[in-house]
Formats: structure tokens, sequence, C-alpha cells
């Protein structure tokens, strides 16, 4: 377990709401994936589809966003939803809001890792699982409870943490994988820190070059598809799902929580908003910026990135005004 868990009573946090004196929750989950007995919430009408489908008993919402939520479902009214989630995270999770370093690192006892190969300074936490054929570069740390498949190469001073890692997986020198995301929550008095409890979790076949960093989920996880690649200095952020077979160059950038599908090619130093749904079979230009979804099969460009059809004609009326 990544993370500490506390059973909460909602009774207790909500005595006006005329909750069951026993009533316990089990986790907080989005409403796509809540199931009966977790606490999910609703703050954007974008969600409105998955608040109608969702299976959770009790959502943190607002008076806006009520009405799309089922009748039957206990609904928590308040002003700012994030706010709300992020006091109700900290009291069942505890310390999720700061990464604090990992006290159980130590160096490997090679009995307990046979078939692993380690260089030299290299640090394992407690309950760390790594595969047979695996190699971990020196100076590199593997912290608690990450899973690491079989045949994974990971390179030097690469530092991961509540990851779960499929089999052959390259991770190449200098990555950053499973550190909090950058999540703030402001208000007029100062910025709240949101806690990030969520894992990342690396498909089989993936290969990771130098110097990427990619955020743990918020809540839910943050994926990488089977027998995608990605290049240098790539940044995922918190919740990004990118889909299988993607191909995705030096210096993109993913904001949190969108959803790449499969097949999907982004050309060098493109830049993905947060919240987006990108289809399967899509390409992006490189140096584009993408600010709304995109549909399967599209070729897009520029800022904001078009369909490269509307693009070209862009570029061409502007080089005939100059």
């Amino acid at each position: 377990m990544f993370f500490k868990r506390k059973k909460i009573n909602l009774y207790k946090l909500y005595p006006n709401l005329n909750f069951k004196k026993d009533y316990i929750i089990n986790e907080i989950k989005p409403l796509h994936t809540a199931e009966k007995n977790d606490l999910t919430f609703f703050d954007s009408i974008k969600y409105k589809l998955a608040a109608r489908n969702t299976k959770s008993k009790t959502c943190i919402t607002t008076k806006k966003l009520e009405s799309f939520l089922p009748k039957e479902i206990n609904k928590i009214i308040v002003n700012n939803v994030l706010f709300e989630l992020s006091s109700v995270l900290n009291k069942i999770y505890l310390k999720a809001d700061i990464d604090y370093p990992d006290k159980t690192l130590k160096k490997p006892i090679k009995k307990n890792y046979k078939n692993v190969k380690f260089g030299n300074n290299v640090f394992i936490g407690k309950n760390v699982k790594i595969g047979k054929d695996s190699e971990i570069g020196a100076n590199s740390i593997i912290e608690h409870d990450v899973v690491l498949g079989k045949k994974c190469i990971i390179g030097h001073n690469v530092v991961i943490k509540n990851t779960i890692i499929g089999d052959n997986v390259v991770i190449q020198d200098g990555n950053k994988i499973g550190q909090k995301g950058f999540g703030f929550i402001p208000l007029k008095e100062k910025n709240i820190k949101f806690p990030h409890v969520g894992k990342v979790i690396i498909m089989d076949n993936v290969e990771i070059a130098a110097g990427c960093t990619i955020d743990r989920g918020s809540v839910s996880d943050t994926i990488i598809g089977k027998n995608t690649y990605l290049d240098n200095q790539v940044h995922v952020a918190h919740n990004v799902k990118i889909g299988n077979d993607c191909m995705i160059a030096g210096q993109v950038g993913f904001a949190g929580s969108t959803s790449i599908g499969d097949n999907v090619s982004i050309g060098g130093q493109a830049g993905v908003s947060g919240h987006l749904k990108i289809g399967n079979n899509v390409k992006i230009g490189g140096g584009s910026g993408v600010v709304k979804d995109i549909e399967d099969g599209q070729i897009v460009m520029g800022y904001p990135a078009v369909q490269l059809k509307d693009f070209l004609k862009r570029n061409k009326n502007n080089n005939e005004q100059n």
C-alpha cells in the first residue's frame, strides 16, 4: 500500500446530512470508477454523463450540479468541491499532500532479488518487487511498494515511487516517476495543497527516454499504455491516460486528467491542455497547442491546433497578406 488509509465514518464528518451512524466509506474514487461504498465527487458539467451513471451512493457536488446525479444518491452540497475533497482526502490518506523521503530505503539484499542486476549505490524501499532478468542502473532509487515486472531496464539516476510497472519496460537515465503532481486550490488567503493518492501504471513494452517526469494520479491513476514510446523530457501530469502504441516526441507536455487514445503520434514541443479527450489514430504536429477535444483519425497542427488542411489554409492566407 503506497499510502496509509483510514476508514472514515461520514456521519461524524457530516452529522447534519442524516447519514447512518455507522456509515463507513471504503475509498474516494472518480465518478466512473466509484463503487457503492466509495465516496465520489462531481465538480464540472463536462462529467454529467459519468454523474448519471455512477455506482457510488454518496457524492460531493454543488447546488448547481446536483440535478445531474441520480435522485437516490446522497449529495454533500458544498461551494467548492475540490476544497472539500481535499479536506476529506487528508482525513483518509495520511501525509499524502507532501512527498516525504522514504525512510525504508536500503541497499538491496541480493538474495531477495535473484536474477536481478544492480549498479552501484542503488537503494530499494520496503516491499519492492522486481521481476527476474531486470537491471537497475547506478544511483537509482526504487521506493517502497513499487512493482517492476520481468526484463525491465532501469537506467542511472532514476527515482520511482508509487508505481506499478509491467514487463519489458525500459526507463532511461534521469527519469522521475510517481511523485506528487501539481495540484493546488487557489483561495484568497493562500493556496491549498491537494493530496495525490493515485499511482502511475506503466504497461508492458513501454520505453521512456531520458529526463521524463510522470506524476502519479491525484485520485485516479496516471496510465501509460502498452508499447508506447516517450522521447526525452516529456512531462505527463496527474491522471493522464495515454493509450497503446503511441509515439510521443521530445518535450511534449500533457496537462492533468487528459485522455489520449491508441496509436497517437505527437510531434516535439506540443502541449496538450487538461481534461481533454484525444481520440485514436490522431496525429498532432510539433509545436502545436491542443486546447479542445480531437476526434478519431484527425491530423492537427498549430496554436490553437486545427485540422491540417485548415492550418495550411490559414498559413497561406497569412503569407499572402504579408
